[in-house]
């Protein structure tokens, strides 16, 4: 067995690691990798286009093609959430992970919030905007402190908990 793990963490090193384990698998390529999947026996890897990008899924189904890679595991969030497994799926190659529809959970607070809200998860009292003015609004109405979150895949960094009106604004803002 072949397999592609997309992404560059710990987590695909981790994924990548387990999967040399397996006496089934011949090769594993990583894209693009790390300093440390490099060092794994069976691993190697590889440079494609930007995985995360959608145009660009085209660029990974040729390398599973040309490389008969049997099953594609994907790590990172951003792939997931353009579609990356969707279209390995479409293209009659196995991949592990989520579909673009379902990573929305982590690729979108709002989404995230609204399936928490309608399966009745316990959850934070939110609201959503898509415009600053009526978020600036809500904030005058709330006051402070008061969280704000980025819609949308952030790196880690699209939460900020304002501790006045003034520097939620300038959440907003940015």
């Amino acid at each position: 067995m072949n397999i592609l793990v997309i992404g560059s963490g710990g987590r695909e090193h981790a994924l990548a690691w387990q999967c040399a384990k397996d006496d089934k698998v011949q090769s594993i390529y990583v894209a693009p990798g790390n300093a440390g999947t490099a060092l794994e026996p069976k691993c190697q890897n590889v440079t494609l286009e930007d995985t995360a990008d959608a145009d660009e899924h085209s660029a990974v189904i040729e390398f599973c093609q040309n490389n008969a890679i049997d099953m594609v595991i994907v790590g990172p969030e951003a792939p997931l959430v353009t579609g990356i497994v969707d279209a390995c799926r479409a293209a009659g190659i196995k991949a592990w992970g989520p579909t673009a529809y379902c990573a929305q959970l982590e690729g979108s607070k709002t989404f995230a919030k609204e399936f928490m809200a309608q399966n009745k998860i316990p959850t934070a009292a939110y609201q959503g905007f898509t415009d600053a003015t009526a978020a600036k609004a809500y904030i005058d109405e709330q006051g402070a402190p008061i969280v704000i979150k980025a819609d949308g895949l952030a790196a880690g960094k699209g939460v900020i908990v304002a501790e006045t009106i003034e520097q939620a604004h300038e959440a907003i803002d940015d």
